[in-house]
């Protein structure tokens, strides 16, 4: 078992929200994108954060976003979409979309809505 799978999300959200906060964006759009992946209220984000959730049992909480596949590329030279276990994928997941947050791309881009061309 991988030892971020033990590890508390509590204890890596802040390292996000730096992260985020470091490039002009606000810890709203990074609970935003994180309630969007995981399905979670605002209420039971903070709820999970507060518990100390570990990452294995907050992703066995999440509902993910049909979404999820769409969110491809590499995070730390791996590609997200070629992961094999299935939790260290949706750890991926979360860490692709910070990245992608962080490096300023639109909200709506990050959190793949169609474009609207209306």
């Amino acid at each position: 078992m991988h030892r971020i799978f033990t590890t508390s999300v509590a204890s890596v959200y802040p390292h996000y929200v730096t992260k985020v906060e470091r490039k002009g964006r606000s810890k709203a759009e990074l609970d935003e994108t994180i309630r969007w992946l995981t399905g979670f209220s605002q209420a039971e984000l903070e709820a999970h954060l507060d518990a100390g959730t570990t990452f294995a049992d907050f992703f066995d909480a999440a509902e993910l976003t049909p979404q999820a596949s769409l969110i491809t590329g590499t995070v730390c030279g791996i590609r997200v979409e070629e992961v094999e276990d299935p939790l260290m994928r949706r750890i991926r997941y979360l860490d692709k979309l910070v990245d992608e947050l962080a490096k300023g791309k639109a909200l709506e881009k990050v959190l793949r809505q169609p474009a609207d061309h209306g």
